[in-house]
């Protein structure tokens, strides 16, 4: 099969381009390099650079006819499209449109959306929460993710397009870049390694910080091979189904790093606070049955042992 990765460039997505051509499949790397890195471009595949709102989006595809197209590709910070919704719709309403619009008309079977689940349901009164739940998004972020699924929809129901929704928990793991509120992992361990104090964001009842569901890229790039031949046209959460607060989460992380790096200075290990920032949630945790039921998908990595690869990782960096 030839799939072509937007954001292939990226963290997740070069993770997911890895697993794509150890299974034999040929892939196709569509990426402008914005938050992307070219280290993280498997040798194996093919590489344009370019934005997804390119015109020339639609040549490529031409040139390269792909069955499916895994849509990674994203500006993925919650507080930066508080700040700038507009560059945020443009990349993420104007991109997948653009997207869309070329897959049906060169014949594309079918799309893999990369949608979040850690912030399309809002302040959910039911956690862990299932698709089916009301979404309540509560930033330009999840309410641009919201929108192109009912795009995808629509060019279902319109073209025959096929798609399968991809709702990610907050991902963490190797090639993962220390910015935005979904790299916290990165972010403590880049801290750590420089002898900077880390920040836990939180709001004023609750200084252990906020609920997130924190699901290992190892797990989530099975997900994405499964979602080749199964899932048609559902919406489905991929996390862990387990809710952890930032000061835990934080624990683990020193607690780990102080095992392999000894002269890890104690002082750090009490985290500043500083009050949650706009488009932040109190707490995000999603019911993942569904994945099992339709994918056969479940995450394997408990959330220490991915902070340990993680840390292996990028101690060898």
């Amino acid at each position: 099969m030839k799939i072509l990765v937007t954001g292939g460039a990226g963290f997740i997505g070069s993770n997911v381009v890895d697993a794509y051509i150890e299974a034999g499949h040929t892939v196709v790397i569509v990426d402008n390099l914005y938050s992307g890195k070219r280290e993280n471009i498997n040798p194996n595949a093919k590489f344009y650079l370019l934005d997804i709102r390119s015109q020339e989006f639609q040549k490529v595809l031409e040139i390269e006819k792909p069955d499916v197209i895994n849509h990674h590709a994203a500006q993925i910070s919650v507080p930066y499209s508080v700040e700038d919704p507009s560059f945020d719709a443009s990349v993420n309403i104007m991109g997948m449109i653009n997207i869309l619009e070329a897959a049906r008309k060169t014949g594309v079977n079918k799309i893999i959306f990369i949608s979040s689940g850690g912030a399309i349901y809002g302040e959910a009164d039911v956690c862990p929460t299932p698709e089916d739940y009301d979404a309540k998004p509560l930033s330009p972020y999840a309410i641009a993710k919201f929108v192109c699924e009912k795009y995808l929809a629509f060019y279902k129901h319109q073209y025959g397009l096929n798609y399968t929704v991809l709702r990610y928990a907050n991902i963490y793991g190797p090639r993962q870049i220390p910015q935005a509120e979904a790299g916290v992992v990165a972010i403590f361990m880049d801290n750590l390694i420089n002898s900077r104090p880390c920040t836990i964001f939180h709001y004023p009842e609750d200084p252990d910080g906020m609920i997130r569901d924190y699901c290992f890229v190892g797990d989530v790039v099975k997900a994405n091979l499964l979602a080749l031949e199964k899932g048609d046209g559902e919406i489905i959460n991929i996390g862990t189904g387990k809710g952890t607060k930032t000061r835990q989460l934080f624990d683990i992380v020193f607690d780990e790093m102080s095992k392999r790096i000894p002269q890890l200075s104690p002082s750090l290990k009490e985290p500043k606070l500083a009050p949650a920032r706009a488009g932040d949630i109190k707490k995000s945790c999603l019911k993942v049955e569904k994945a099992q039921k339709i994918l056969g998908w479940k995450a394997e990595h408990s959330l220490a042992q991915g902070i340990e690869k993680t840390l292996n990782w990028r101690i060898n960096l």
